[in-house]
């Protein structure tokens, strides 16, 4: 049960009028003193022939003759408090009612015998049955007042002419005769099919449907700069656009039938202006809107009988997914508009329609753009923002380089904004290193390869492999809607597959998102990655991997171990692979145009013991390895890959470089910490040859020395004994001796 706003506000003074004395508990005599400084409550006591004075000074003598207090708690409620809330809100409740007003509690308090507050108002003369009379006529009175309000506010409504067009609508035209508005450039032929709608006979509504950010509002707008400057036939050189506020409308409208009576108003307000578009925008929300349970008309079906009339004409737009779900349900409302696809803009397009923007952009940000800037922008945007569309992505870049650099270059003159700073804001915007989209890329590419082999051993020709089909992809040669590459990395277990993937996302700055597909053995697990089905636990969550890519347009994706996934991961690959895309549950795109996609496998390694080792692809029994490949993977699946690599097996060369690189990492650690150390070559050997195995790789090595080396220094890392030391061989075991 809830408390009006009057009661709210004397328990809440109440409340603060205890914690100020001190006192423990909150009482109906303190309730009772707070209610008589309320205006409204002085004059309920006076219609009563209650002395509010009197019993004021009588409450107040009572609470500071009982002089409870307190040190460290909150005051609370008294148990006698409780018991009438308690009593009037049941009351209430079998009444119907919801809210607790204060002459319900004054009533619940008086009844209540135990009280001094009650005692107090009988002292006065006060009966039950004056009480129930008084609050019988209160709100008898505050009906017919609110009534009375209620007409006197409708008819003052009425004789304000034009309120309601004022109120609730925006006049394009009138914005775009003050130049307001932006121009639009490079839809001609989407306007010229609006007109050719608005001059029919019949059904002369147009609705403007697609993708956000392609433009729709802006037609509307485009449309009233036509009119505004005399460019349209003559039937609508008189014609005004006004934009309709769909929230202002709903705004304020509590009561059954108050919607309704307010688009009414508009609606009859507008017919009688001769020659009005009344356009609204994302007009999806008007189906539904103003209806409840009581069967209230929404506002869709209060359009129809206009519509139909042709008195006005109405001009919306809205998104392909909403127009499905909500207006062609509606075949009634549908079928009055003539729907008008507005497709998202080329490149090409994109660029002529920011350079008749770019002037605004000028002006308000007191920079100058290039023409390169403004190109860069426009293909920058569609390559690496893939959530959203042209050309609303490439007016954000350009607006948000001018802002950065307003924000950045205190400077009186006026700088211009050049492909430098495009790129480093689109670098912002999608997460994308800067270096990925500046020309060092190519620096970066063409060390890519010597850096790669420095600390990945005996795995040249998987590396050259990897390297050469990341530069062919940057060079353009490929498939544009397709990923940079889509690799399968095929060898035992510890030879670097992995390793080389995490090498790869550090060389070229970029994240990598790893699924161990061991966890995706089940059919369901799969869902996991693009989304539940409706209906089930975490529909509304999405998809783990779409999610991951939205996140980071830009990564090397590596799905480790791919063999021991469900069949059906397979089919979701078939798809990235081709065409770079994969859509989830709730119909969210993903871009895969910028991953470069690396799937690790086994296959063929428990056969590989019966293979001669080497460095060679011949010496590793390449047939063996295809057959294993062809087993295991489907053709379709083997078809859409850019290549399989084959990584060696280790052979002791491969191992001690390993154990080198490994003990490099170890030392340069200890020497943070402040130990030196010395290693002898023969430790390097030694480690070399323990530790070397074949079937478990380079993971055996890091295990041995982090039981027989690391484990040795941690005495020295955690209690300070930081004298140079060394390590050596003795006795066929790795120890640590002080240097002399």
């Amino acid at each position: 049960m809830r408390l009006d706003k009057d009661a709210s506000e004397i328990f809440t003074k109440a409340y603060d009028l205890a914690l100020k004395n001190k006192y423990e508990y909150i009482t109906p005599e303190l309730v009772l003193l707070t209610a008589t400084e309320s205006k409204r409550f002085f004059e309920f006591l006076l219609n009563l022939n209650i002395d509010p004075l009197k019993l004021k000074n009588d409450l107040s003598t009572y609470l500071k003759d009982v002089n409870i207090s307190y040190n460290s708690i909150e005051p609370i409620n008294s148990a006698l408090l409780d018991a009438v809330l308690n009593t009037v809100a049941f009351q209430k409740a079998a009444a119907g009612k919801e809210l607790l007003n204060f002459t319900d509690i004054f009533l619940g308090i008086f009844e209540e015998d135990k009280t001094h507050a009650s005692y107090y108002l009988k002292k006065q003369g006060l009966r039950r049955i004056s009480i129930l009379d008084s609050i019988v006529n209160e709100n008898v009175d505050s009906i017919e007042k609110e009534d009375f309000y209620d007409e006197y506010d409708e008819e003052e409504d009425d004789e304000l002419i034009g309120s309601y067009i004022e109120k609730f609508c925006v006049d394009l035209t009138e914005k775009a005769f003050n130049k307001t508005l932006d121009p639009v450039i490079g839809r001609e032929k989407e306007l010229n099919r609006t007109l050719e709608v608005l001059l029919r006979r019949s059904k002369s509504n147009p609705i403007h449907v697609g993708e956000a950010g392609v433009g729709k509002t802006a037609i509307a707008q485009g449309l009233a700069y036509l009119i505004a400057t005399k460019k349209v036939p003559v039937s609508l050189l008189d014609a005004k656009i006004y934009s309709v506020d769909i929230a202002a409308l709903l705004a304020g409208t509590k009561y059954r039938g108050d919607f309704e009576d307010r688009i009414k108003k508009l609606l009859n307000e507008v017919e009688k202006e001769k020659n009005v578009i009344l356009y609204i925008d994302e007009i999806h929300n008007l189906m539904g809107a103003g209806a409840n349970n009581s069967g209230a008309m929404d506002a869709s079906n209060l359009l129809k009988p206009y519509l139909a009339e042709q008195n006005i004409k109405f001009m919306g737009s809205t998104t392909y997914d909403e127009y499905k779900n909500f207006i062609e349900k509606d075949k009634a409302f549908a079928r009055r508009f003539q729907k008008i696809e507005i497709m998202e803009p080329t490149v090409e397009d994109s660029i002529k329609i920011l350079k008749g923007l770019k002037k605004n952009y000028e002006e308000h940000h007191k920079v100058s753009y290039n023409n390169e800037a403004i190109e860069a922008a426009c293909r920058l945007s569609d390559k690496y923002i893939n959530d959203r569309h042209l050309p609303d992505k490439a007016i954000d870049l350009i607006d948000e380089a001018a802002a950065f650099i307003r924000l950045t270059k205190k400077s009186k003159k006026r700088i211009t904004i050049t492909v430098k700073e495009i790129e480093q804001t689109i670098a912002k915007l999608a997460r994308i290193p800067e270096e990925k989209i500046e020309e060092t890329e190519v620096q970066k590419l063409f060390k890519l390869e010597e850096s790669m082999k420095s600390v990945i051993f005996g795995q040249n020709s998987a590396i050259e492999t990897v390297v050469s089909s990341i530069k062919r992809a940057r060079a353009g040669l490929n498939d544009d809607n397709k990923p940079i590459a889509s690799l399968l990395f095929v060898g035992r277990t510890g030879v670097g597959k992995t390793e080389l993937a995490k090498q790869l996302s550090k060389n070229m700055d970029i994240p990598i998102i790893r699924y161990d597909m061991s966890e995706y053995q089940e059919k369901h697990s799969v869902a996991k990655l693009i989304g539940t089905a409706p209906g089930y636990v975490g529909y509304e969550q999405g998809g783990l991997l779409i999610d991951a890519v939205r996140k980071n347009p830009h990564a090397v994706l590596l799905l480790d171990e791919i063999e021991k996934a469900h069949s059906d991961i397979y089919n979701i690959l078939l798809q990235i692979m081709d065409y770079a895309t994969l859509t989830e549950n709730s119909g969210r795109k993903a871009d895969f145009r910028n991953i470069i996609l690396i799937m690790t496998s086994n296959a063929g390694a428990s056969d590989s013991t019966k293979l001669s080792v080497g460095f060679g692809g011949a010496q590793y029994g390449e047939g063996t390895i295809e057959n294993a490949i062809k087993s295991s993977f489907s053709p379709e699946f083997r078809n859409r890959l850019n290549k399989v690599v084959v990584f060696n097996p280790l052979n002791e060369e491969m191992a001690k470089e390993i154990v080198k690189d490994k003990l490099k990492k170890f030392l340069k650690l200890l020497e943070n910490k402040g130990i030196e150390i010395e290693v002898k070559p023969e430790v390097f050997d030694f480690i070399t040859k323990k530790a070397f195995s074949i079937v478990f790789g380079a993971r055996e090595i890091e295990r041995f020395i982090d039981k027989n080396i690391k484990d040795k220094f941690v005495d020295l890392i955690l209690f300070g004994k930081t004298d140079k030391k060394v390590l050596e061989i003795e006795n066929n075991e790795i120890i640590i001796k002080d240097k002399l």
